[in-house]
């Protein structure tokens, strides 16, 4: 790990000088722009996102460990950002680098007390993954089981809370976050809590294992790796090895396993949304492995959302609303989710043809593959954007619109071509 991130000091000078940068671009803009026309601010402005985008981005990657994933999950939450600065740190999803063994092997002993090769019969001292906070590798139990092993890099939790101050400063200077103060106040309530989670594997034990419980009772082709608490604490999580293949394997296969795989995932989505409350919110493609006779295996636990029992009772009203084109009733649930600012100030006829494009895909005999809905949306953008100050990001709405539209995607890499109606309205039946 970078020595930048180690060391709280050069850190935090580091994020320092990131924000003193980021104020000195925004207030040298603004001056320049003094005697500018509007087609001229709206251009400079949008260069000055590009810049602090890309900043923000290499300074955070530079820094991997704790900064670095708070930048991830800001990239996450990326419908608060100007698309430009949105583009830029979503690059922080990239892997980063391993660790050296030596310092994987003394964060092991020291979290389960027990020099490593009394605690497993064997462990690879290659990582079978990297990521920000951690890394996983592959062993074997003394008893010969296949595990895998996630270990949190040392002191990435210490630093999390003042790194995320920092970053926050960044993002809020001179208004490149787009929602007013109070409303990122519960944003980064929020990521502050979804990241406290996420550095916490004995949460995501939990999790794992109220998931499997959960899809073992309705479907035994979901498969949730098993936790061994016995080898696992803390900053160390070990996992039974599920194997399976890639969502770019899985696309190679015949369409009637692609649309088996693809009902299967968004039955499982929807079920964990609207009858467990509590779902799997990170649909990046790694996170998902298949198999040819219709398995799906999901892993990485640690960034789940619970939901309210209200919150998706105004969900399935939103749904009902949607269905029946009542635009009114629509907007009432919208701003009760608090995603609107103001009614009726979105045209109604635009209401319609979006629920036409969004409604399409669990309709509809939709091929994914086409992405009819995304190339239609695309251009209904151009006529709705001196209409977008209209709706806000909601801390209660995010995560859901992120994992639905993350699984879409899912199945557009599947090619799946098939009707969901049925599984649409098992999920969320239709009123009488």
């Amino acid at each position: 790990m970078a020595k930048t991130a180690s060391t709280p000091g050069r850190r935090f000078m580091k994020l320092a000088s990131m924000t003193a940068s980021i104020a000195s671009k925004t207030v040298s803009n603004s001056i320049r722009n003094l005697t500018a026309d509007e087609e001229q601010k709206n251009a400079s402005r949008s260069k000055l996102f590009q810049d602090i985008g890309l900043q923000i981005a290499d300074t955070l990657g530079e820094m991997k460990g704790a900064v670095m994933k708070v930048g991830q999950i800001a990239s996450q939450y990326k419908d608060i950002f100007p698309p430009e600065v949105a583009k830029a740190i979503g690059k922080l999803q990239r892997q980063a680098p391993p660790m050296p063994f030596a310092e994987i092997k003394a964060q092991v002993e020291k979290e389960l007390g027990k020099p490593l090769l009394n605690i497993f019969k064997s462990f690879d001292e290659i990582p079978f993954a990297a990521a920000s906070i951690g890394q996983v590798h592959k062993a074997v139990l003394p008893n010969g089981q296949q595990v895998v092993v996630k270990v949190q890099y040392p002191g990435v939790d210490e630093a999390c809370e003042s790194d995320l101050k920092q970053v926050r400063l960044a993002l809020r200077l001179m208004g490149v976050l787009k929602v007013d103060r109070k409303l990122q106040d519960r944003l980064f309530k929020e990521i502050q809590e979804s990241l406290d989670n996420e550095l916490n594997y004995e949460v995501e034990a939990q999790n794992l294992d109220v998931a499997r419980t959960f899809h073992e009772a309705l479907d035994n082709k979901i498969i949730i790796p098993k936790v061994f608490p016995e080898f696992s604490s803390r900053h160390v999580l070990t996992l039974s090895f599920e194997h399976g293949e890639s969502i770019e394997t899985a696309s190679t296969w015949s369409q009637e396993t692609r649309n088996e795989l693809g009902r299967r995932l968004f039955r499982a989505m929807g079920q964990e949304i609207f009858f467990l409350k509590r779902f799997h919110c990170d649909p990046h493609p790694g996170n998902f492995a298949f198999r040819e006779d219709g398995t799906v295996i999901i892993y990485d636990f640690g960034g789940v959302k619970i939901l309210s029992s209200e919150i998706v009772h105004h969900f399935k009203l939103l749904i009902h609303t949607a269905r029946e084109g009542n635009i009114a009733e629509m907007e009432e649930q919208l701003d009760t989710l608090h995603s609107l600012a103001e009614k009726g100030k979105f045209p109604e006829a635009l209401y319609q043809q979006w629920l036409e494009v969004l409604m399409r895909p669990l309709t509809t005999h939709y091929n994914f593959a086409e992405n009819s809905a995304h190339h239609d949306g695309v251009e209904l953008v151009k006529a709705s954007l001196k209409y977008w100050d209209v709706f806000k990001p909601s801390p209660d709405t995010l995560m859901v619109n992120r994992t639905v539209s993350g699984h879409y995607w899912n199945m557009i890499h599947l090619k799946v071509h098939d009707d969901l109606t049925d599984i649409f309205e098992e999920l969320v039946p239709p009123r009488n």
